[in-house]
């Protein structure tokens, strides 16, 4: 089962960061994964979200202080500074940051310490560790809000496919992910190289509710929707609660049968996103026993915070689970 570091090993330092990649390889993951969105100048960077108040240090920057400006992104209003506002060489100015600092304090000793890094620069890294570590890392990126970048005239499938192409990256070396299908489309007329479709457990994709598809993704879901997703991807990843919900006291519950009709589609099945904190756990369980409860479902991957913890659950024999 792979082990796909969520943002790095954001549980150790903050995420999306070289410090965050070069650990999680340390740590034995065998992806790291980079969330991409798009600079003013056309630069794939790695950030979450496009807009940076809450994982940089923008707002110390006087500088920039009139770029603060709300947008509608995915329907919602956000208020902020946003990444597509800036060049990369401005962006580089800024320094990184702990996103969830009240949770992970001890991420908050690296902040200001690095730059936002693009996406080139994590694909060198991973290669680089590959090499110091003697085994294959490979890179995991995901487009964040394409039908919103689209709009801006910055497409961010075009922009990584010319990346993939420049870069010389083997279908083995990288994995794209969405939420949106109509991205997953697009990419898949232009590179060979896997595809991952996110499965959120509410709601509906962006792109269907901007082109006004009625479908959920509980629709997608189902094994008339999984067939169509395996016409355009190889992998499903939805949300761990879609594979083995909680019960109303917050334990871990059944199954449902979304693994086995997801293989029987002919897709492989990536599960996000575990934490070992404890605010993450299911009630009575710890990281470990959660892990095995998942990967005894027959999963091919799963996205943690945490890449050493969960190869060690991952690695060791389950008991009684």
């Amino acid at each position: 089962m792979l082990v796909i570091a969520h943002r790095g090993a954001s549980g150790y330092r903050p995420e999306h960061t070289p410090a965050a990649y070069r650990l999680a390889a340390l740590q034995g993951a065998d992806y790291l994964e980079p969330d991409l969105v798009a600079t003013l100048d056309g630069v794939l960077v790695c950030r979450h979200e496009n807009e940076i108040s809450g994982t940089t240090d923008v707002a110390e920057h006087p500088v920039f202080a009139d770029r603060r400006i709300t947008k509608i992104v995915d329907g919602t209003a956000v208020t902020g500074w946003f990444v597509e506002d800036f060049t990369f060489a401005e962006l580089r100015t800024l320094r990184a940051r702990e996103r969830m600092p009240a949770l992970r304090a001890n991420n908050t000793a690296y902040d200001g310490l690095e730059e936002i890094p693009s996406f080139d620069e994590v694909v060198a890294l991973a290669r680089r560790e590959s090499v110091r570590l003697g085994r294959p890392i490979g890179v995991l990126p995901e487009i964040k809000h394409p039908t919103y970048f689209r709009r801006l005239g910055l497409p961010l499938e075009e922009l990584l496919t010319e990346r993939i192409l420049a870069l010389g990256l083997r279908p083995d070396e990288i994995m794209i992910q969405s939420f949106e299908p109509t991205s997953l489309r697009r990419l898949s007329v232009m590179t060979r190289v896997p595809l991952v479709q996110l499965i959120d457990s509410e709601s509906a994709p962006n792109d269907f509710l901007r082109t006004g598809d009625g479908r959920t993704y509980a629709e997608l879901i189902e094994p008339r929707g999984l067939r169509e997703i395996a016409t355009y991807a190889q992998v499903l990843a939805p949300s761990k609660d879609l594979v083995l919900p909680r019960t109303a006291d917050g334990c871990l519950g059944e199954p449902t049968r979304l693994v086995d009709h997801a293989h029987r589609a002919g897709l492989n099945v990536q599960v996000w996103t575990f934490r070992a904190e404890r605010r993450f756990l299911p009630t009575a369980t710890d990281f470990p026993t959660e892990l095995t409860r998942f990967a005894a479902l027959g999963l091919q991957g799963i996205f943690a915070d945490h890449p050493d913890q969960a190869v060690a659950a991952l690695r060791t024999p389950a008991v009684n689970v």
